[in-house]
């Protein structure tokens, strides 16, 4: 297993989906992990994970970390969420950015004159510029003197160089966050702090399998999630990077899950390597 240890990581909206995926795999290479979102509460809430529940995970696995309730979209708690870290740690080595209010509506694929405006408001305020903020407060403590190299900044996205996923809204967003990626890899370059926008395919969230009535106990035995993965999978594509003394080559550059799969040798939690997800054209 990749060693991790002695890194200190913050995964923002981290109580489900691919954010309690990266934060376990963090954790269970040994990584220090905070993990924030609006959903602290109890271990399992109404059958809905939180917070607390996804720490819980990680303890049982031998991790390390807490939890840390956090509205993103007010940038006054993503302030205290780094100023907290700054005070028990001082350090943070690790900055998972995946915190996403995208999926508020339903993501239609319909013509953009046809979409709620609403769209705007849920992906760009509480997706695109909820992680500008993060970034804003977490770069200084990032670039802090005296600590240690090879930190890595990650932003959650959906990159496919040639393909178009549908929703307008959602597009600009996602694309929106590479390009944040790109500017923030060359204004770190001198701080050999990486930036890099991480696509995964076709996730097993927890949304997906509500919205086809399975869990993941059962997934193979519905058709179209012959070709998912896990959200294990993109957890251990950020412990691959997070573990690259050479991560710096590919800053700034969008990486696919199931690339990264076949440049580090990892698999998905059932020992596949899930090739990189291609939206059909």
């Amino acid at each position: 297993m990749l060693n991790l240890q002695g890194k200190v990581a913050l995964v923002t909206g981290g109580s489900r989906g691919a954010g309690r995926g990266i934060a376990l795999e963090l954790a269970k290479a040994g990584a220090y992990v905070y993990i924030t979102g609006r959903n602290a509460g109890s271990p399992l809430e109404k059958g809905v994970r939180t917070l607390e529940g996804v720490l819980s995970e990680i303890h049982s696995a031998g991790g390390s970390g807490a939890a840390i309730r956090c509205d993103h979209t007010n940038d006054g708690e993503t302030e205290a969420v780094i100023r907290q870290i700054a005070a028990e740690q001082g350090k943070l080595d690790i900055l998972v950015n995946n915190v996403w209010g995208g999926n508020a509506l339903p993501i239609e694929s319909i013509p953009f004159w046809g979409l709620p405006v609403a769209h705007w408001d849920n992906m760009f305020n509480a997706g695109v510029r909820a992680q500008l903020m993060t970034n804003y407060y977490a770069i200084p403590l990032m670039r802090k003197k005296g600590a240690d190299a090879g930190k890595l900044i990650i932003h959650t996205t959906y990159w496919d160089q040639y393909g178009y996923v549908g929703n307008f809204y959602y597009d600009l967003s996602k694309n929106a966050l590479v390009r944040m990626a790109y500017g923030l890899s060359i204004e770190l370059a001198a701080d050999g702090i990486a930036v890099i926008p991480l696509s995964p395919g076709w996730m097993r969230t927890e949304l997906v399998l509500d919205s086809l009535n399975t869990d993941e106990a059962h997934w193979q035995e519905v058709g179209e999630l012959q070709s998912s993965e896990s959200t294990a999978y993109i957890g251990r594509a950020v412990v691959a990077l997070a573990a690259d003394p050479e991560v710096m080559k590919l800053t700034g550059k969008p990486q696919q899950v199931g690339s990264l799969a076949e440049k580090y040798g990892f698999t998905d939690i059932d020992g596949r390597q899930v090739p990189v997800f291609k939206i059909p054209q």
